[in-house]
């Protein structure tokens, strides 16, 4: 009986699994991001590498547009528009309506050729990628003032994910998330998923961000993102990761941004009133991805065979990263996030403001464990909203 029931569990997660192959994994932002077209604005969409970014442009473009396509990652593209002008752009595009410019941040004077496009060829539509935004920020911000937005893309989510077959279906497989995480290729090669993840990790997470971004020390920089994949939910120093890994802590605050700016990890600040035990410049670190953050360490082990307290870093992770993008692909860019956390350790893990409203979420992977809100944070913030985020919860609150 044992048996056949372990049999009847894995058909029906395969099952799950190959509904994906089925359909097409609809991206949350791609109606904003049609919109967006038909105001004539140029369209950025920035994320790391292999979350979609090509694929999800592959589907906004018409059937029917007569399309320039230019990709960056082509050693005879990159330097092709260092002396662009007018005439130049007027014979590439010919009479093509529409652009798409793939990895513009390796392309030289990419913000300079958007220009001419944009102000010349309005009748010209351009959707443009990049998977670092210190370099595409930097190159179109100031080409195209007022005429450009900006979307992120990051690995699937579990909204998209319950989207595309259910919510029931979608809270299942939470365990199988915490471990593999939601990269599309991971999601949708099932029995892969280690492989797929070391290939992601080997050829972007180091290779691409270490020479994209003149790393000096390339062996320094993956010792830091272990280190930090072991302290995600915690409050990170500089200067005690400065001795664990060996370098210096102007350095690792530097790693760090860059780690940030390729969307590998993001930080929270804490969230303080001038109180005089309130945290006032820490941060806390989670990655954007659980797959990303268990194969940097080499982790695969399901979650039984995980400690409780690890289970619940993960857990904290997940629920705050998917709340990230949730709220980022709804459109709420005035979401502020923050922790809060006193010296004595009484914290919350996530604080939400907008529009002057405040809401502390604490995050707990038990379902019976009571949990209520610190006296402290009610009584120095007595007008905020405050919610404890379980399974039994986290179907809204990432919906």
């Amino acid at each position: 009986y044992s048996a056949n029931l372990i049999i009847f569990k894995d058909f029906v997660y395969i099952c799950m699994l190959n509904k994906i192959f089925i359909t097409m994994i609809k991206r949350v932002i791609e109606g904003r991001i049609l919109s967006t077209l038909n105001k004539k604005k140029v369209v950025t969409i920035i994320g790391p590498r292999q979350v979609g970014k090509s694929t999800l442009a592959a589907e906004i473009i018409p059937n029917d547009a007569n399309i320039l396509e230019i990709n960056g990652d082509n050693t005879d593209v990159q330097s092709m528009f260092v002396n662009v002008d007018e005439t130049k752009m007027k014979l590439l595009i010919g009479n093509k309506n529409f652009l798409f410019v793939d990895e513009a941040q390796k392309i030289d004077n990419v913000g300079n050729m958007l220009k001419i496009v944009a102000e010349k060829f309005k009748d010209v539509s351009i959707i443009v990628t990049g998977s670092s935004a210190f370099k595409l920020t930097a190159a179109v911000n100031e080409s195209l003032t007022g005429r450009k937005r900006e979307f992120k893309l990051y690995p699937l989510s579990f909204k998209e994910m319950a989207d595309n077959s259910s919510v029931l279906e979608e809270l299942r497989m939470v365990d199988h998330r915490l471990i593999y995480g939601y990269y599309p290729e991971v999601v949708t090669s099932p029995g892969e998923e280690k492989e797929v993840l070391k290939e992601i990790v080997d050829s972007y997470l180091y290779k691409d961000v270490m020479e994209e971004n003149n790393i000096a020390k390339p062996d320094k920089l993956v010792k830091l993102v272990k280190a930090l994949a072991f302290q995600i939910g915690s409050t990170v120093s500089a200067t005690e990761l400065a001795g664990l890994v060996g370098i210096d802590a102007k350095t690792v605050e530097r790693y760090i941004e860059i780690l940030e700016k390729s969307y590998i990890i993001f930080t929270l600040p804490s969230y303080a009133r001038n109180q005089r035990n309130e945290l006032k410049f820490a941060r806390k670190l989670y990655f954007w991805d659980m797959g990303i953050r268990n194969a940097v360490i080499g982790n695969m082990a399901p979650i039984s065979l995980r400690s409780p307290e690890e289970i619940g870093h993960l857990w904290e992770n997940f629920v705050i990263a998917e709340r990230i993008k949730r709220n980022e692909y709804a459109g709420r860019t005035f979401v502020q996030h923050y922790f809060w956390r006193t010296q004595q350790k009484k914290e919350v893990d996530l604080i939400e403001i907008e529009d002057g409203v405040m809401t502390g979420f604490e995050v707990k992977r038990k379902e019976r464990k009571k949990v209520t809100v610190p006296a402290q944070f009610a009584s120095t913030y007595p007008n905020a909203k405050f919610q404890c985020i379980t399974p039994s919860e986290v179907i809204e609150f990432l919906m």
